[in-house]
């Protein structure tokens, strides 16, 4: 789950303090918060240099973790750019579609 496979015989104590992390989210309960997800996700793209797709509907997360956003509608890429840039001017047509289906969802 945490892509810590070789490490499974491992004694805790001789894992990195960023693998010890991963090795305590796997083991906590079923319930993750939005802030400890874009924690984890941060740690994982720093730590592996990784790319990401995310697929949400939680404008704050998208706000606060993308760094390129692709508005789908229909099952169609309707628009995409930077998180400010489409999340910031809402009024243009994809954009204002995208956003007003998911606030009517919420």
């Amino acid at each position: 789950m945490v892509g810590m496979i070789d490490k499974r015989n491992e004694h805790l104590s001789r894992l990195s303090g960023g693998q010890q992390k991963r090795v305590a989210l796997a083991m906590r309960s079923k319930v993750m918060m939005i802030g400890e997800v874009s924690n984890v996700i941060r740690k994982l793209v720093q730590e592996y240099n990784l790319t990401m797709l995310m697929v949400t509907h939680q404008m704050g997360f998208v706000r606060d973790i993308s760094d390129r956003i692709c508005c789908l509608f229909g099952g169609r890429i309707e628009d995409h750019g930077m998180p400010a840039e489409l999340l910031g001017n809402l009024q243009e047509a994809p954009a204002q579609k995208f956003h007003s289906v998911v606030s009517s969802a919420a």
